[in-house]
């Protein structure tokens, strides 16, 4: 899935729409994360130090179409200034006469942030004129939100079909790195697959079994298949109704010969509370009242041991309840296996979401091959699925076709830029 990127254009006074995830946690006006932002730099940079004219846009959390002022891109710029070394203004309003007159004001190299795109419930219906708006700012197109691009909203898809799209940077390395695992992963290939629930994750975990060697299964998730294999799991979280898939999902592995792990041992809480009783059992021994919280020690040694010869890993999800330090041991442990892997020179590709978390809380991100800013989008990926973010990019003219909306996408754009 090549895609044109922005090396692809001449962009010099060009006035650059780049739709970018700045969706980061927040606490007390502050920035937590930066993770989004950092990776948004590559692209900024290139595009500013060849005099464009950025407009940059974004969506913070879900504040439903109406203003909410905590929820206000105003720190996120003020966390980019300090990146960039330089003031970045926000505007008042992603639409308005105010923001008009400040597009209009920008000069080469320079750029501006638009207020939170979803103050304006027209963002996530993709409404057509709402996207008009918006691309009427710029002369060019770029996205740089994998995060996003799971999701055909009018910043996503709306303004792409208007304007000729290119990929940025970061989205050019997420599709790169995630169709190389489609593609041409080095074997032996492993998934680790964890978090809370089946249902989630169904999709992803068909799609793996037709080229994995090991799937690694762990959190809450492991609970139902548990259950599929006839165990007690007390008061853990378990989707009782996805039990059946669950054994559906370990007779296909058997079929096509994929080694599958399940926690061999555990640990239980009384309660799902810090500073709650817990202790470490064997996973046949569960008692009723008590919940599973994390894997236990044989069982990373078992992880470990399936994992060792490994040359490709995908890794989505914790493998306990990760939000309570007591109970995050398997997940960080698992996060210092897999950079030593990385760097013994195995392929290591981690999806998104708390697996995230516990690579940067140990100071490891460096060492991972490539971590994805997308935990739902890259999920959809490795399911096979087309994202109508990536699929509304131009391909590359010798690329394969990205399907039926990109080129019909591309035909409009052709159009537009008078190709």
């Amino acid at each position: 899935m090549d895609k044109l990127t922005i090396r692809d254009v001449d962009v010099a006074g060009k006035r650059v729409f780049v739709r970018v995830d700045f969706n980061v946690p927040l606490e007390d006006g502050k920035v937590t994360d930066d993770s989004r932002i950092r990776a948004s730099i590559p692209t900024i940079h290139y595009l500013l130090t060849h005099g464009a004219r950025v407009i940059l846009a974004s969506h913070l959390g879900r504040p439903d179409g109406k203003v909410q002022d905590g929820l206000r891109l105003r720190p996120v710029a003020e966390r980019l200034s300090g990146l960039l070394g330089r003031n970045v203004p926000v505007t008042g309003d992603a639409l308005g006469i105010g923001t008009v007159d400040a597009v209009k004001r920008l000069r080469n190299g320079e750029l501006l942030l638009l207020e939170n795109l979803r103050f304006h419930a027209e963002e996530e219906k993709n409404d057509p004129a709402f996207a008009r708006q918006l691309a009427e700012y710029a002369e060019i197109y770029v996205n740089d939100a994998f995060g996003t691009a799971h999701r055909a909203h009018a910043s996503t898809v709306g303004v792409a079909q208007l304007l000729p799209p290119y990929a940025g940077f970061l989205m050019e390395r997420e599709i790169a790195m995630l169709s190389r695992l489609l593609e041409d992963p080095a074997h032996p290939f492993a998934a680790i697959v964890g978090g809370a629930k089946v249902s989630g994750k169904l999709k992803v975990l068909d799609s793996l079994l037709a080229k994995v060697d090991v799937l690694v299964l762990g959190g809450g998730m492991a609970n139902t298949f548990l259950l599929g294999q006839g165990k007690s799991v007390g008061k853990s979280l378990a989707e009782h109704d996805m039990v059946e898939e669950a054994r559906r999902v370990l007779a296909a592995a058997d079929k096509a010969k994929v080694k599958v792990i399940l926690p061999v041992d555990v640990v239980v809480a009384k309660e799902v509370t810090r500073g709650t009783e817990y202790k470490t059992i064997p996973a046949e021994k569960i008692p009723a009242s008590w919940h599973i919280v994390d894997v236990g020690r044989a069982t990373l040694d078992l992880m470990e041991e399936s994992l060792a010869e490994a040359r490709t890993v995908f890794w989505n999800g914790p493998l306990g309840v990760f939000e309570i330090p007591s109970f995050a041991h398997g997940t960080r442990a698992l996060a210092r296996f897999l950079a030593a892997r990385a760097d013994a020179g195995a392929t290591i590709v981690v999806g998104g979401g708390d697996s995230v978390a516990a690579i940067q809380q140990q100071g490891l991100a460096e060492r991972f091959t490539h971590i994805s800013t997308g935990g739902g989008a890259s999920l959809e990926f490795l399911e096979g699925r087309e994202l109508p973010g990536v699929a509304v990019l131009q391909d590359r003219p010798d690329a394969k076709p990205a399907g039926k909306a990109g080129g019909k996408s591309r035909r409009k754009v052709a159009a537009k830029a008078g190709a």
